[in-house]
């Protein structure tokens, strides 16, 4: 007899137990199963859950609608469910293992995705002291000409990931990688912020079709 999650104690089910005792409780096929929700007519969500581990392993971790749906009990929803999340946390949210920075080189080539976007989009990238990448989260994404972004909203994540250093990236839709009057006076109060927090602020970097500036490169912190 297939157990579904009603039959499991309640301090065991994937979502209590991520509420009661945090995320960082739950093993990759609760995290699985937490997503998922429930099964369907016979296939419980513990045998998808571990199902869909297996198919992620073999395809090293890319998640695929065609291979998903191939999996009994993953529909097209729920494997678009998987799809979106995984994307979804890839442009939020890329965390490195061992990548050093030695220039600004360095930093445009982890940025592809910047240039051509048609909205500015703004990027921080948290650091070690020994320059190693923390890990690098879009905190903004615009207009096509406006890109609202506080000092606060920036060094949130710096603060959390007990950053020592931070650098900043955005892009211009407009391909000239200039900075506007707008992105200096950001980027002063960003140094002036990271001064206060004891958070070094390394570089800021704008994107274009045709290149990039740097404040660092240009010798302008």
């Amino acid at each position: 007899m297939k157990k579904q999650i009603k039959d499991i104690p309640r301090f065991a089910r994937p979502r209590e137990k991520l509420l009661e005792r945090g995320v960082e409780a739950l093993n990759d096929a609760e995290l699985l199963m937490a997503i998922l929700g429930r099964g369907v007519s016979g296939h419980d969500v513990q045998n998808i859950a571990q199902n869909v581990l297996t198919s992620l392993e073999k395809s090293k971790g890319k998640f695929d609608v065609d291979i998903l749906c191939g999996i009994p009990g993953v529909g097209e929803a729920k494997a678009a469910q998987l799809v979106a999340m995984a994307e979804f946390m890839r442009r939020r949210l890329i965390v490195t293992d061992d990548i050093i920075i030695n220039n600004v080189e360095d930093i445009v080539a982890l940025l592809p995705d910047l240039r051509g976007k048609k909205q500015e989009r703004f990027v921080a990238i948290t650091m070690t002291g020994a320059r190693r990448i923390i890990a690098i989260r879009t905190i903004f994404i615009g207009t096509v000409d406006e890109c609202f972004v506080h000092p606060r909203e920036v060094f949130a994540e710096a603060m959390t990931d007990r950053a020592a250093g931070i650098i900043v990236a955005h892009n211009h839709p407009q391909d000239d990688p200039q900075p506007s009057d707008e992105d200096i006076v950001l980027t002063n109060r960003l140094v002036a912020v990271g001064k206060i927090l004891g958070i070094e602020f390394i570089d800021h970097i704008i994107v274009g079709r045709r290149g990039y500036f740097s404040w660092q490169q240009m010798g302008m912190l």
